[in-house]
């Protein structure tokens, strides 16, 4: 059948479209079946981790902008250590996370007035990062041990969110609560799936 004779035969373009699209649709779901069962459920711990670090990392800029609570917030500085993604943690513990800590502590040592309130958290995080011994930042980190410690700290976080907006309805319904409950969920929700998977 020649190109014009099928361009007016348009039950025979439409059932060759249609033929393509379901094609791509099984190659989609070959796609899908095939990186499951070769990654199991690590991919989705992997991206688990990925929104649990940037949930965290939200919640201690949040706090550091408008969300001011008595909530121990700095318990997101080795919740963020713990469960930073590999890559950026190499990253941050390389040179390129050396450079960022020699420039906070000279910020930190020549204008302490003008950096103190929201420079240090972020700062004792790079410093962590960088100066951690091998024990931890290797060992624990890629460990149950640290999935525990991230478990402990987003338990803690949630129950005094909770009880910070007068029970578990108020969370989700004050200003701000449904992105804070979200984010602290979030926190709790990386740790008890790398642990169950």
């Amino acid at each position: 059948m020649t190109f014009t004779a099928m361009r007016r035969d348009h039950g025979t373009l439409q059932a060759m479209v249609g033929s393509d699209l379901n094609e791509l649709a099984t190659a989609a779901k070959n796609l899908v079946n095939h990186t499951f069962m070769l990654t199991g459920l690590g991919f989705g711990t992997s991206i688990l981790e990925w929104i649990a670090s940037i949930a965290a990392i939200y919640l201690l800029v949040l706090d550091r902008t408008n969300w001011k609570t008595n909530m121990l917030t700095s318990l997101l500085i080795p919740y963020i250590f713990f469960s930073l993604p590999s890559v950026i943690f190499g990253l941050f513990r390389g040179d390129v996370g050396k450079w960022i800590a020699f420039v906070a502590v000279v910020l930190q040592l020549f204008f302490p007035k003008h950096f103190r309130e929201w420079f240090e958290l972020p700062a004792a995080l790079i410093l962590l990062i960088v100066v951690a011994p091998g024990l931890i930042a290797g060992t624990f980190r890629d460990n149950w041990v640290g999935l525990v410690i991230c478990l402990l700290i987003g338990c803690y976080l949630l129950q005094e969110h909770i009880r910070a907006s007068g029970g578990f309805r108020n969370a989700f319904t004050k200003a701000h609560g449904i992105s804070n409950t979200l984010g602290i969920i979030a926190l709790v929700v990386f740790p008890i799936w790398a642990l169950a998977f």
